[in-house]
């Protein structure tokens, strides 16, 4: 029996680092090279929220720490977040962030950001960090 639960506590272990970042990871990989916007709105709102909610870990952890479930509560919350089926970073940030982003700056802002360069070339997904262009040195 003792064995099952070291079994139980190395998969707990485990489980944080693979739904909180492994998986998060390559789905963003996956999302950068699809054509498809919808999964990247999900990838960049939940990169979004988890670095706010590691921010706010991180400030709040005199009070966390007594939390004897705060771990799992937090697992649950971020697998709700990255799970496809919820699409919760993307439900999250439509409903709360976005509002609040629009209210501050308006939407004017954001239209003029997206806009391709003053070069005219359209924006490109992947950065080429290896080969230079004209004119770069």
């Amino acid at each position: 029996m003792s064995k099952f639960w070291a079994l139980l506590t190395h998969l707990h272990a485990l489980a944080g680092p693979v739904v909180m970042l492994l998986y998060p990871l390559y789905a963003s990989v996956v999302a950068i090279e699809s054509t498809s916007k919808l999964d990247d709105e999900q990838w960049l709102a939940y990169w979004i929220l988890y670095s706010f909610l590691t921010l706010m870990e991180m400030v709040l952890q005199p009070i966390l720490q007594w939390i004897p479930i705060w771990y799992e509560v937090k697992l649950g919350m971020v697998a709700w977040l990255v799970l496809p089926q919820f699409r919760g970073a993307a439900f999250i940030y439509d409903k709360f962030v976005r509002e609040k982003v629009i209210k501050k700056y308006g939407s004017a802002y954001f239209q003029h950001k997206s806009q391709s360069p003053a070069n005219g070339k359209p924006k490109n997904k992947l950065v080429d960090f290896i080969t230079l262009r004209k004119g770069e040195h």
